[in-house]
C-alpha cells in the first residue's frame, strides 16, 4: 500500500514512539490525524507534521467516534491506524508491607492498553469496511505490544498482562477482518527511547541499553516508525507479531 495521500490515524501519536511514526507517515505524504489526551503536546505535533489533533480517550467508545468523526470530515477514511497509546505502571503484586496491587490501576492498564486497543481497532475498521478498495486492500491496523507480553519483568503483572493480550487479538483480528481485506499486525518493542526513558540519567539509559544484544544501546522512536512503514507498505505482512528488540529477552528486573 502506498501512504501517500492517504489517511492515518495513530494513537498515542503526541510522542514517543507514536510521535515518530506520526512525523513519518506525514514525510511520507499521508494525512495523519494524533488521537492523545495531551493536548498541548497533541497540537504542537500536527502543527508541525502538518497534520489534524483531537482529544481521544482511547477506552471510551464515544471519545473514539468523536476522533473518527473528525479525522474523516478532515481527511477522509482513513486506511491506516497505528495504535501506540498506553500507559506503564510497575507495581507490584505484593508489594511493600504486603500490600496488595491496586485493582483499579490493573483495571486502567487492561482498559487503556488492550480494550482502548481494540476499541479503536473495531471502531475504525468498522468504517473502513464501507470503503472502496485500493488494490488488493482496503487498509493495515498496526498495534503496539511489548516483549514484556513474552518476558514481563517485576512490577509488571498489569502491563505484561495487557500486552500479551494485544498479542492474543492479533491473529484472530487479522482472521475476522480479511474479508475485509484489512489487514491487522502488531509490533512488540523492547527497549526504546520514550520520554519515560529519557527522563532517566544517562548512565542509567546507558545502563538499559547494554542489555540488548545487539545494537547494544536503546532503540529509537524512529526505527520503530520504519517498521511500521515496512508494514504498511508489504501486503503479505498479516496476522502476526513482531519482536523489535535486539534480541534482548528481559530479565526478572
Amino acid at each position: 500500500m502506498d501512504i501517500k495521500g492517504l489517511s492515518a490515524i495513530v494513537t498515542g501519536g503526541a510522542s514517543g514512539l507514536g510521535g515518530a511514526t506520526a512525523a513519518l507517515l506525514a514525510e511520507r505524504g499521508a494525512k495523519v490525524t494524533i488521537f492523545d489526551l495531551n493536548a498541548d503536546a497533541g497540537q504542537a505535533h500536527a502543527a508541525a507534521i502538518g497534520g489534524l489533533f483531537a482529544a481521544v480517550n482511547v477506552a471510551d467508545e464515544a471519545s473514539v467516534a468523536a476522533g473518527l468523526d473528525a479525522a474523516e470530515a478532515a481527511h477522509g477514511t482513513a486506511r491506516i491506524l497505528v495504535n501506540c497509546a498506553g500507559v506503564a505502571p510497575a507495581i507490584k503484586t505484593v508489594g511493600k508491607e504486603n500490600k496488595v496491587h491496586p485493582l483499579d490501576a490493573f483495571r486502567r492498564t487492561v482498559e487503556v492498553n488492550l480494550i482502548g486497543s481494540f476499541n479503536v481497532i473495531a471502531q475504525f475498521a468498522a468504517r473502513l469496511a464501507a470503503a472502496e478498495p485500493l488494490g488488493e486492500e482496503r487498509g493495515v491496523i498496526v498495534n503496539t505490544a511489548s516483549v514484556a507480553a513474552y518476558d514481563g519483568q517485576i512490577g509488571q503483572a498489569a502491563y505484561a498482562a495487557s500486552k500479551s493480550g494485544v498479542v492474543g487479538l492479533t491473529l484472530p483480528v487479522a482472521r475476522d477482518l480479511a474479508q475485509h481485506r484489512i489487514r491487522v499486525v502488531t509490533i512488540a518493542p523492547g527497549i526504546f527511547l520514550t520520554p519515560m526513558l529519557m527522563g532517566l540519567p544517562q548512565a542509567a539509559q546507558d545502563s538499559l541499553g547494554t542489555q540488548v544484544p545487539h545494537p547494544s544501546r536503546l532503540g529509537k522512536p524512529e526505527e520503530y516508525a520504519r517498521m511500521v512503514q515496512s508494514i504498511v507498505e508489504n501486503p503479505m505482512l498479516n496476522g502476526e507479531t513482531i519482536r523489535l528488540d535486539g534480541a534482548i529477552r528481559m530479565a526478572p528486573r
